[in-house]
């Protein structure tokens, strides 16, 4: 069996050597310019077209991340790079949904819990009493149901937010989360969305999905409603957030991704007080966890048997 490892700034020691402790009879290598010999199975991140051209016994590509808009482009123009007839694997966790559920549950409780407005009153030299919000008040709408969402979703119901979530496919829950499907601008859409207190974007990132944080759904929600944005910065029209700002229909925001990472120093995000802004680390990508992953889903392969996480090209995830 061999497997190629391709990653972008070409560091692949580290999964040559996970790999091959999980699959010691694999003969493993990282990808170097002009690389064209066969391989049963690709092991990548943000490939180029040369790694993705066609080989021989090639039975599967894994991407090491849950989103695959790194190898099918933002609108999906990528996937006609992709060897025909050869699945895409994501990952499904690997660690990312405990970080992700606690990312997000403290952007949230921060809100709920007026804590942006006691940092202000500390800046102030203020003792101030501030009202608290009732949880009913602030109803949840969680934006991509797969798994992280859903791990996300009932992590904020411990906390006794009511929550909704939307998915483009109808999915089944017993933990009091309302559920939401169909396709993206319908009523079931506009029904989760609407007059929500805080809008979680956990969507996967495609042709469909491009800047659907904008003016028209941040009017469907609350009057100072919040903005947690952890899926993709594509997803976020910046200037329309903004002007939200501006105009008090959104209260606050917090980024964790953006359509230019890092993000340029000129960004108006950096100084805009009611946005906090974090370096993409809302869910890291553990590599233990992603090796253990892959490499137990290519031996489940070379055994004849079906795996979880094959992405289908016409939707991007």
């Amino acid at each position: 069996m061999d497997i190629l490892i391709f990653s972008p700034d070409g560091k692949t020691a580290a999964y040559e050597t996970g790999l091959a402790e999980h699959l010691p009879q694999a003969n493993i290598r990282g990808w170097q310019p002009g690389d064209t010999a066969p391989a049963d199975y690709i092991v990548l991140w943000k490939p180029n077209a040369e790694v993705l051209q066609p080989r021989e016994r090639l039975k599967a590509i894994f991407n090491m991340g849950a989103g695959v808009d790194g190898v099918l482009g933002a609108h999906g123009e990528s996937a006609h790079r992709l060897p025909p007839g050869i699945p895409l694997v994501r990952l499904e966790d690997a660690g990312m949904a405990d970080q992700m559920a606690q990312y997000v549950s403290a952007a949230a409780l921060r809100y709920f819990r007026r804590l942006d407005d006691f940092q202000t009153q500390q800046t102030e030299g203020q003792w101030k009493f501030q009202k608290p919000n009732r949880l009913a008040d602030f109803p949840v709408a969680v934006l991509g149901y797969g798994t992280l969402g859903a791990h996300v979703a009932k992590a904020l119901k411990t906390f006794g937010f009511p929550v909704r979530a939307w998915s483009r496919s109808e999915r089944q829950d017993d933990t009091g989360i309302t559920l939401y499907h169909g396709a993206h601008g319908d009523s079931g859409f506009d029904a989760c969305v609407s007059g929500a207190r805080i809008l979680v974007n956990l969507l996967p990132l495609t042709p469909q999905t491009v800047d659907v944080l904008n003016a028209d759904l941040f009017a469907k929600l609350a009057q100072g409603a919040y903005l947690i944005n952890v899926a993709r910065g594509a997803h976020l029209v910046d200037d329309d957030l903004l002007a939200a700002l501006d105009s008090g229909q959104i209260a606050g925001a917090t980024l964790d991704v953006f359509r230019t990472e890092p993000l340029p120093a000129e960004h108006p995000f950096w100084r805009a007080p009611k946005i906090t802004v974090t370096p993409h680390i809302s869910a890291l990508t553990l590599r233990d966890e992603t090796v253990a992953q892959i490499a137990g889903k290519i031996a489940a392969m070379s055994r004849g048997e079906a795996i979880t996480g094959i992405v289908d090209l016409t939707r991007g995830y």
